[in-house]
Order: structure tokens, then C-alpha cells, then sequence
């Protein structure tokens, strides 16, 4: 199973890179995770923000497999507990799908997202800056994988 991050984003600061590194970087060679990183769509005085979205959209889905299980983070999504995100991982790894992460821009997703999402995911009830949603993300995932293979990193 591949399993990618695909995040409206780029430059972000060295503390976003870092965590990021660290818990990936920790996940390997169990579960890979790559990040694919897409500058956000322009946005200007005169322009309206659904165009910057759209554009945005548009790369997002294009990062997509016809085939994969895409799970898009949104405040708005279904909120899982550590234990609970570990059975949802370890139900994908299961099921072979790649498995896309998408993280939006500024102003979240266009519909044509959301309608192509198989889950709607949320870490928090809390609006997170993007930068720090990959850092939480990353974090997340690698404490799913822990309690699916029995390391002591969750303590419950």
C-alpha cells in the first residue's frame, strides 16, 4: 500500500519540515509515507476565491489514483480517537487501496473534493493552521502504527 500526503502548501517553515521528518522518518520501513507538496492556487483582490480553489481542486485530484481510498481533512470530518485511527489504518493496509491524505489550501476544498473524498477526517474541532495539520498528521499516524504493532510510543 502507498500512502501519501498531497498538501496545498509549500515553504513551509523548518519546524514544520522537521517534525514532519521526524515521525515519518520513524514510520519507516513498516509503512512509507510520502509528501507531495502543491503551491496553492493564485489568489488576488480581483479574483474570486472559488477560482484559487478550483485550481487548487484540480492538482489535488490530479495527484489522485482512480483506485485509491482518499481521506480529506477537514474540522467538519468524522474525529477518531488514537486507538480508534489505528483500526482505520490498519482496515486500509488491509484492503491494499493506496491511500491519498489530502490537506486543502486556506480556504478548504471545492465540492468536486469533498465528493471524491471516501472519508472526511478530522483531527480537531479546532480550525489548525495547514502548516502544523502536517505535523499533527504525521504524528498521528505514526501513534496508529505503534499501537498496531505493539511499540510502547501510545501509552493508553
Amino acid at each position: 500500500m502507498r500512502v501519501r500526503v498531497i498538501a496545498v502548501g509549500t515553504r513551509m517553515p523548518a519546524w514544520v519540515t522537521a517534525g514532519c521528518d521526524e515521525y515519518l522518518k520513524r514510520l519507516r520501513p513498516a509503512l512509507r509515507v510520502d509528501l507531495v507538496e502543491l503551491a496553492p492556487g493564485p489568489r488576488s483582490a480581483n479574483s474570486p476565491v472559488e477560482r484559487a480553489m478550483q485550481d487548487e481542486a484540480r492538482r489535488l485530484l490530479g495527484q489522485v489514483g482512480k483506485d485509491d481510498y482518499v481521506a480529506a481533512l477537514d474540522e467538519r470530518g468524522k474525529a477518531f480517537s488514537s486507538v480508534e485511527l489505528s483500526a482505520w489504518l490498519a482496515e486500509r493496509m488491509r484492503g491494499g487501496r493506496d491511500l491519498a491524505l489530502l490537506i486543502g489550501g486556506a480556504d478548504g476544498f471545492a465540492p468536486e473534493v469533498r465528493a471524491r473524498a471516501d472519508l472526511s477526517w478530522s483531527l480537531s474541532r479546532l480550525t489548525l493552521p495547514h502548516a502544523l495539520v502536517r505535523v499533527v498528521l504525521a504524528e498521528q499516524l505514526y501513534r496508529a502504527h505503534s499501537v498496531l504493532s505493539g511499540h510502547p510510543y501510545h501509552r493508553a
